[in-house]
């Protein structure tokens, strides 16, 4: 059995992870973002959003519920437009494909390290049991 050292795994985690900023979703999303960012509408809802949450933070600070009630509402429609736009929309989505891909690569490292230790030790990957639990569960003592 091969052993590697941390250091070559991590080596193998960069090379994995430029593999992973090539696909095409991560493509899309550098497409889309570019737009986002070239969009003056959008950028101009943000700037007015990140305003108003600046003063909101100040209305906390000091206090003062009813201007920070206002001011909320007016983030709550101006977050509603942004999120009407349609490349707003697009890149939200894009971003929930991609938390996906990555859910899915980490989900699949994770399995796949616990099942290797499982059959290294001669144990059950189906009752997810290592071979070292069972020479321990048939102690006689």
């Amino acid at each position: 059995m091969a052993q590697y050292t941390r250091k070559q795994v991590v080596d193998e985690a960069h090379k994995l992870a430029k593999m992973i900023a090539d696909i095409e979703e991560i493509d899309r999303f550098k497409q889309i973002e570019a737009k986002l960012n070239e969009n003056q509408k959008v950028q101009s809802h943000i700037k007015k959003i990140k305003a108003l949450q600046k003063q909101a933070v100040n209305f906390q600070a000091y206090g003062k519920s009813e201007a920070l009630e206002r001011i909320e509402k007016e983030i709550d429609r101006l977050q509603d437009e942004l999120d009407a736009i349609p490349v707003v929309a697009e890149f939200k989505e894009t971003q929930m494909v991609i938390n996906d891909i990555l859910q899915m690569i980490s989900s699949t490292i994770s399995r796949e390290v616990t099942n290797e230790v499982i059959r290294s030790t001669g144990g059950d990957v189906l009752s997810g049991e290592t071979g070292t639990k069972k020479d321990n569960s048939s102690c006689s003592h």
